[in-house]
């Protein structure tokens, strides 16, 4: 149809890297990298694989310690069946869902 907008659909992957680069490469904060999730979510022209897992995986990295790849693997884990996710990543010490090795 003529002037009607497709979504596009974004992969978790996706969503990672994007996390990365703005973390990494263009030194965001947190609280920034939060807010510019929270915009793309929000976005009607986007739709996302595994939806769900992905709003609950970004609550969790809203909230935590761990960065959103983190999450996204727990809850990716948790939705398999697994109790844990077991991680070397210490700031994950305490999260509910993940055990840290030492």
């Amino acid at each position: 149809m003529p002037g009607r907008r497709r979504a596009a659909v974004l992969a978790t992957l996706v969503l990672c890297e994007a996390v990365w680069v703005l973390d990494r490469s263009y030194d965001l904060a947190k609280s920034q990298i939060v807010e510019v999730l929270d915009r793309i979510l929000a976005a009607d022209q986007f739709r996302f694989e595994r939806e769900p897992l992905i709003r609950r995986a970004f609550e969790h990295f809203r909230k935590g310690k761990g960065n959103f790849a983190d999450y996204l693997t727990g809850e990716a884990a948790a939705e398999a069946g697994c109790r844990d996710t077991v991680t070397f990543d210490r700031a994950l010490k305490g999260s509910e869902g993940f055990t840290v090795l030492t």
